[in-house]
């Protein structure tokens, strides 16, 4: 455990002044830890943040649970909506985002944002809870997949053939295959049973790939391992619910879990699937 006393934490991202940022969404705070200077509160409030990734160009995106947005917030401090409406009705409130090697930005959007405690409460425009990407090439929100109940972690493979989505009440994670324009098919089930879909014993969330293409992913007990043909390996055990996960550290070998009330980080053998930001 490298850090304790939170709310509930999720989204962390490995920074290049090597720290760790994540959102404490029910506190409405986006924290810093870092090894030796301890941890700090970045934003407060966040509009309680939750997933974020660096994009190919080292700006940060953040899914915004209160303003239902995606946020670009540049190094110097400008901050700019890169989505917030769909057809003219109001996304439901981003969750987890990635960002392809094409600059293609993906994000889920299921309304847990619209709950209490996790976000505002208040009406959804929308009737789905949908898949998006936004074209790099101008910006364009599309629409990517609109049949999930509530679509959490997502994240690309190695190649970027194909797209593996959380749908957590479910307790299955989806793949797609991805089409040169970024467009996704052939939408079939990765694996499934992963729990119960009770939030207590822990659920699929958050999501990443290792260096061997193997899925690591949230669920009872702790964080699943499963191969890149679906099959369970092995759970490594976390003492609290896993909300998510990502790779850190020199090397990017070590594993960083946001659990609950916690962040924990274990040192591995086998390095995270390397992203853009990860140089």
């Amino acid at each position: 455990m490298v850090a304790t006393g939170f709310a509930f934490t999720e989204g962390p991202i490995w920074m290049p002044d090597g720290s760790l940022h994540f959102s404490d969404m029910p506190a409405d705070k986006r924290r810093r830890w870092h090894p030796e200077e301890g941890g700090s509160v970045l934003r407060d409030p966040s509009n309680k943040c939750n997933g974020m990734t660096l994009d190919n160009d080292g700006n940060l995106v953040v899914c915004e649970h209160a303003t239902s947005r995606v946020i670009r917030e540049r190094p110097d401090g400008r901050r700019e909506i890169i989505a917030s409406h769909y057809e003219g009705r109001e996304l439901n409130s981003p969750n987890d985002v990635i960002v392809a090697r094409s600059g293609a930005i993906y994000f889920t959007d299921p309304w847990y944002g619209r709950m209490p405690v996790f976000g505002i409460e208040r009406d959804r425009e929308l009737g789905f809870q949908g898949v998006y990407r936004i074209a790099p090439e101008d910006g364009r929100l599309e629409l990517v997949c609109d049949d999930f109940e509530m679509p959490n972690g997502l994240c690309l493979t190695a190649d970027e053939s194909q797209l593996l989505v959380n749908d957590t009440p479910r307790a299955h994670i989806r793949v797609f295959d991805v089409a040169r324009d970024g467009s996704l098919s052939d939408g079939r089930i990765f694996c499934d049973s992963i729990g119960s879909g009770d939030v207590a014993e822990g659920v699929v969330d958050g999501m990443k790939l290792d260096e061997r293409g193997n899925v690591y992913v949230s669920g009872p007990g702790g964080i699943w391992v499963l191969s890149s043909e679906g099959e369970h390996l092995g759970t490594i055990e976390v003492p609290e619910v896993v909300g998510n996960l990502n790779w850190g550290g020199p090397g990017w070998k070590t594993l960083y879990i946001c659990a609950s009330t916690s962040v924990y980080r274990i040192p591995m053998t086998v390095a995270g699937n390397r992203l853009g930001y990860m140089v």
